[in-house]
């Protein structure tokens, strides 16, 4: 019988909580992104229905005061192009790998780009001493030991300290424009990998991923040569896929890689199952006759055809830009890159543009 009362109660109490936050959606304001409040409010209520651990509702709740932590800071640099630095924490500042990354940071920061860092020591704090504090994020993760926050950024507002690696990685990819990745160890590679899956896989980007060497350095030629031997000799991964990267032991060069992408190219984002392009100034339709001729073979159907913003972008801020439509066939992410290398060729940015790349 106590059993059953118990039942009753929890069910009345489940139901009194759905009730007070269908209240709280009729009072709040008519927001464009009430749709999706009302999911996760609703995806809550329905985990609280269900029989989960006391561990699994920590983890939720850390998750997400991760989350609000990440999305708060980083709502007011939308605007902003970011670039992510990866690299080992163990190299030292008299070592060329050090160095090469104040300059990249420094370089970076002066063309209006932000630079983002796991916020710890070697490669990490270089990024920061070259874009200096007030340039820098500093994506940092609680330990008991070993990874403190270096002391550039240390007590910045633009320092969070997350819970979980995979919060923490989450916002170090999904607020970069552009990834450069510098010798490290296993957690280096760990995320040279994850870039090059991710992009792949169409989860990530399309942004540019630069593999930096110092001058006559040879840590990420030698990867690449493995990727070719390994990967793309034996049919592991696309003959295309290499297109996903650039590598370079040349500072301008690696620069170059990063303001080129965005030329023309602006954006991009899914519509159902097309694929919109934005582009910073429009192409010709002779131009356009000229990517279906020679990428026909990433769709799925119809061709790349010009548009302006469908109907489901209306409140996109980038509904002044021009677009392209396609229905990409989403697994040759290697030649999607070389089509926007192409995109990039095929025009002369506005003196805006071109003065202004990290501006989105």
């Amino acid at each position: 019988m106590a059993l059953i009362m118990t039942s009753e109660v929890s069910f009345e109490s489940l139901e009194s909580l759905q009730a007070d936050i269908a209240d709280l959606l009729d009072h709040l304001p008519s927001l464009k992104n009430r749709q999706y409040i009302q999911q996760a409010l609703s995806t809550i209520v329905r985990l609280a229905e269900c029989e989960i651990e006391r561990l699994d509702w920590k983890i939720l709740s850390a998750a997400l005061a991760d989350m609000e932590r990440g999305f708060q800071l980083f709502y007011n640099y939308r605007h902003v192009r970011k670039v992510t630095i990866f690299g080992s924490a163990r190299l030292a500042p008299e070592t060329p790998e050090y160095e090469m990354a104040v300059e990249f940071a420094r370089v970076v920061t002066q063309m209006g780009f932000m630079v983002m860092t796991g916020g710890g020591g070697g490669i990490m704090q270089a990024g920061h001493e070259g874009a200096g504090r007030e340039n820098s994020f500093g994506l940092n993760i609680q330990l008991p030991f070993e990874q403190q926050a270096n002391p550039i950024i240390e007590g910045d507002a633009k320092l969070i300290n997350f819970k979980y690696f995979f919060t923490r990685k989450l916002f170090l990819l999904k607020e970069s424009d552009a990834v450069a990745l510098f010798p490290g160890g296993f957690g280096t590679q760990d995320e040279a990998f994850e870039c090059m899956t991710l992009s792949q896989t169409g989860k990530f980007g399309p942004v540019p991923l630069v593999l930096i060497d110092h001058p006559g350095g040879d840590y990420w030629q030698s990867w690449s040569e493995y990727i070719n031997r390994q990967l793309v000799d034996k049919g592991l991964v696309s003959p295309d896929d290499p297109s996903l990267y650039t590598v370079t032991d040349n500072l301008q060069v690696a620069c170059d890689a990063i303001t080129r992408f965005y030329q023309i190219y602006h954006s991009s984002r899914y519509v159902g199952n097309q694929l919109v392009i934005r582009l910073r100034q429009d192409l010709s339709s002779a131009q356009v006759e000229q990517l279906n001729a020679t990428f026909s073979d990433i769709l799925v159907k119809g061709k790349i055809e010009k548009s302006q913003a469908l109907p489901q972008e209306n409140q996109d801020e980038t509904v002044d830009l021009p677009r392209l439509v396609l229905y990409f066939n989403q697994r040759d992410l290697g030649r999607l890159y070389q089509m926007i290398g192409t995109i990039n060729q095929m025009g002369t940015p506005s003196p805006e543009a071109a003065a202004h790349p990290e501006r989105k």
